[in-house]
């Protein structure tokens, strides 16, 4: 046989998705934020610690944490208890708080050396990046869940931006407050995002009696 008459035999390409975990990536659960929250401190990681409480408190999506300003969270000589800010993506205002832990490890950063002469809160490396890249976050967030065991996969940005608002929605049931937090135009948006199902549901209902 000729080789003219051969098939053609096309080499098998390597499935971009292969091995990686998809779908909506998982919160972190109070267990995991103080495991990594220890550990940020007993290595002395000032910007990371503060970031990593910033990310859960703000509740904000990856491109509007990475661009905060120093003002925007600081003061008169204080860290704010309160926060706002308008959204890139939806163009919108939204508010956050800052509880006392976080302030007090955002006072300690905006106080260090490393920050004099800077306006942006996470100050980038270079010189055309006055502010880490949201991709530089998500490699911080990998290593963060990596070192307490977790399937770095499983976890993203948006794992951060979830995980407060997850345990609100689990005690309170009102996700009216979730879809203010997240700064979310419909509400529509916000049950996708929390994943809220049936179940959930019957759950809120059946703990409500008359």
């Amino acid at each position: 046989m000729s080789s003219s008459n051969l098939p053609m035999i096309i080499q098998a390409q390597k499935t971009w998705n292969k091995g990686r975990l998809l779908g909506q990536k998982r919160p972190l659960l109070p267990k995991h934020v103080w495991a990594i929250r220890v550990r940020l401190e007993l290595a002395g990681a000032v910007r990371n610690l503060a970031l990593f409480n910033l990310a859960i408190d703000s509740k904000l999506r990856g491109c509007d944490l990475v661009s905060l300003r120093v003002a925007d969270v600081f003061a008169a000589g204080a860290v704010k208890e309160r926060v706002s800010i308008v959204q890139r993506k939806t163009k919108t205002s939204v508010r956050f708080e800052i509880c006392d832990g976080t302030r007090n490890t955002l006072l300690q950063w905006i106080s260090h050396p490393m920050m004099i002469g800077h306006e942006y809160l996470w100050p980038g490396r270079f010189h055309d990046s006055p502010h880490i890249s949201t991709r530089q976050y998500a490699r911080l967030l990998k290593d963060w869940v990596k070192s307490i065991g977790l399937e770095p996969s499983a976890y993203g940005t948006h794992s951060m931006r979830r995980t407060k608002v997850a345990q609100i929605y689990k005690k309170t049931g009102n996700l009216r407050a979730v879809q203010l937090l997240l700064g979310h135009t419909k509400m529509d948006s916000t049950v996708r995002y929390l994943g809220v199902d049936l179940e959930d549901a019957l759950s809120i209902s059946e703990s409500v009696e008359i």
